[in-house]
């Protein structure tokens, strides 16, 4: 069944000489959508439609858009909501500070992320009211509907768009609930993002894995075959698991662009030492500062960011001996900056979240 979906999209990368100097252009535009739990909506067999309002000097534009005045309309029936990204990580965010249960159910979830028929996202995003005396609660469904403890760029955008809910200015901390725990973002002067990620997990049970314990009770440079090839692994859990590779026995040094993710990634993922499944880190080594990475995350494949992965490899490379307790770390979609602070052994990601657009969807 096919259902509307209204679209303001900001433009803010424009492509020619002629929009350079717009701030914020809005384009309204009707497209379908299929949800089989959504009510019907007769799209006549009609192409998007994109309409752009011009006069005689040139395009009509604001300079800057009406901040969410579409999530202050209360409609029974509509889903509104914002799409982020951190670093091409995107998500669909939800209003959801009225319930503390979320206002879809993890099939409408998978759904709307298809990149096909749907929005398309790595996932769902939920801000709810806070548990246990903190200001608000995160959820997230991924986007093959299952729900990962926490997600590192997704806290970045869930940060963001509580800012344009509250309207806050400025340098602003909260605490946030995730199945991860106890998260707290500080938005920054700058616009970008940093998040105090708590204290790595290494113990191999609570990460959790089967692998044995090769330090202490930590697993690190551990062998692991996958695919008929050896490689050596360190595990690391950020409140969710991370199974983190800098070699294998055809390897020492993996040039990471040459993995093909889509066959390796799966593998890895549903391994049977990863009771929980797994996020898989295939790493390079730039430097002792610099690392580059690529992702396979568990419930949404590749992605362009991992934010709690950047922190796991981080975390790894310390172990290893490879690099130090701050590093950039390159992901496809850019790089975020990684503290493992020795002073109180959290680890810090600073990176930022953009929005991409806003929607609303009818539900039943």
């Amino acid at each position: 069944m096919a259902v509307a979906t209204i679209i303001s999209l900001p433009l803010t990368s424009p492509s020619s000489r002629s929009l350079a100097s717009i701030p914020s252009l809005r384009l309204s535009f009707t497209s379908s959508l299929q949800l089989d739990s959504l009510p019907k909506y007769s799209a006549r067999g009609r192409s998007p439609r994109l309409s752009v309002s011009a006069t005689s000097a040139g395009l009509e534009v604001t300079e800057k858009a009406p901040s969410f005045s579409f999530l202050d309309r209360r409609e029974s029936g509509l889903l509104h909501f914002v799409k982020y990204h951190g670093l091409g990580n995107d998500f669909i965010l939800v209003d959801n500070r009225d319930s503390s249960e979320p206002r879809i159910t993890p099939e409408q979830a998978a759904k709307l992320c298809d990149r096909n028929f749907g929005i398309g996202a790595d996932g769902v995003i939920f801000a709810m009211p806070g548990v246990n005396g903190t200001d608000y609660t995160m959820r997230i469904f991924n986007s093959d509907g299952s729900e990962p403890e926490m997600c590192g760029n997704g806290v970045r955008c869930f940060a963001r768009f509580i800012a344009e809910l509250e309207n806050l200015q400025g340098r602003h901390s909260f605490t946030v609930h995730t199945g991860a725990g106890l998260i707290i973002p500080e938005l920054q002067d700058d616009g970008q993002v940093k998040v105090d990620m708590g204290e790595p997990i290494l113990k191999a049970t609570d990460v959790p894995t089967r692998l044995t314990p090769t330090k202490d009770q930590s697993v690190v440079k551990a062998a692991i075959e996958v695919d008929g090839v050896a490689w050596s692994v360190t595990c690391v859990s950020m409140g969710n698991p991370h199974c983190v590779t800098f070699s294998n026995k055809i390897e020492q040094n993996l040039q990471v662009d040459g993995i093909n993710l889509a066959a390796i990634g799966p593998k890895f993922e549903h391994h049977e030492m990863f009771p929980a499944r797994t996020n898989t880190e295939f790493v390079q080594v730039l430097s002792n500062s610099h690392l580059k990475m690529r992702v396979w995350e568990r419930g949404a494949g590749a992605t362009l960011a991992c934010g709690t992965g950047a922190c796991a490899v981080v975390v790894a490379a310390v172990l290893e001996g490879r690099a130090g307790r701050n590093c950039t770390v390159d992901l496809p979609g850019g790089p975020l900056q990684i503290e493992w602070s020795e002073e109180d052994n959290h680890v810090y990601m600073t990176g930022p979240a953009e929005v991409v657009f806003y929607g609303s969807v009818p539900l039943q």
